[in-house]
């Protein structure tokens, strides 16, 4: 498997001197992240992306997958017929955008029924989202498709598809080889095994974020550095071994911005290199 590290795991600098850090730190790439403006934005143009995908090649770092914020503020699940609309676009940016920058998969939140953190008060029929939800996925495969940039669609604590069978159902109705899985370990942990869904997920499994939780915090708290928490990260390996999976991995941190940013990247490589069960690579 290949070790990376998402883009929110840094503090709010310029690309390049994220790739720098992380290449320092060991890992082999970086998982960028989609934002409504910025180096990587729903406005970069083709030069601009161009030159963020030469920054992270002369620092040594691969660019593999795309994640964003920007599916909280617009829901594929949406009751608003032009919140739905908009979503679609920015998948078909998002795409758009992987594609210049030779990632072959990009983090898609399928829509939510409810997610407090994101829009409080805000809820949705569960039967109307999932119709919503799989009827602009199979449109959006055909973008997919074309581009050969796939799809993964995230499980998050959206209140929806919270069972790896249900997931793995939805994915298949999708039925297209660039529509998968992105599956967030730590995310698992709330209500779940993450073992358990690497194993029903199987080879939909697209690509993979590293993060650990405390089930005894709760809520966004139990989020916590990785070997801290909670994860049976030995199970989760051996299930990944199992299903032959040997693509990206990213650890996905929250960091602190106000003391020692640079030490969580650091100590999160080497957490990294103990699961993986590589040599200490800093």
């Amino acid at each position: 498997m290949k070790k990376g590290i998402n883009i929110w795991s840094f503090p709010d600098q310029p690309l390049v001197k994220s790739f720098a850090l992380a290449k320092d730190a060991g890992f082999d790439g970086v998982e960028v992240g989609l934002l409504a403006e910025g180096e990587v934005s729903l406005k970069s143009t083709e030069k601009q992306l161009l030159k963020v995908k030469e920054d992270a090649k002369s620092n040594g770092i691969e660019l593999y997958s795309i994640a964003t914020g920007l599916y909280w503020d617009h829901w594929l699940t949406a009751d608003d017929p032009a919140e739905r609309q908009t979503a679609k676009e920015i998948v078909k940016k998002h795409l758009e955008v992987a594609k210049l920058l030779g990632c072959n998969t990009i983090l898609v939140v399928p829509g939510s029924v409810h997610a407090e953190f994101a829009a409080p008060g805000k809820v949705v029929d569960y039967e109307s989202a999932y119709q919503r939800s799989l009827e602009a996925l199979t449109e959006l495969k055909e973008s997919a498709e074309a581009l050969k940039v796939n799809i993964g669609i995230e499980n998050v604590w959206n209140q929806f598809l919270t069972s790896p069978l249900e997931m793995r159902s939805f994915i298949d109705q999708i039925n297209s080889p660039f529509v998968g899985s992105y599956f967030d370990v730590g995310n698992v942990l709330a209500n779940g095994h993450p073992e358990h869904w690497i194993k029903i997920l199987g080879s939909r499994i697209k690509k993979v974020h590293f993060k650990d939780y405390r089930i005894a915090a709760g809520g966004l708290h139990g989020f916590v550095d990785l070997l801290a928490g909670d994860v049976d990260y030995p199970a989760v390996i051996k299930a990944l071994e199992q299903i032959g999976y040997d693509d990206w991995v990213s650890a996905e941190m929250i960091p602190n911005y106000k003391y020692h940013t640079e030490a969580i990247i650091y100590n999160t490589s080497l957490a990294m290199d103990k699961i993986l069960g590589r040599s200490t690579s800093c």
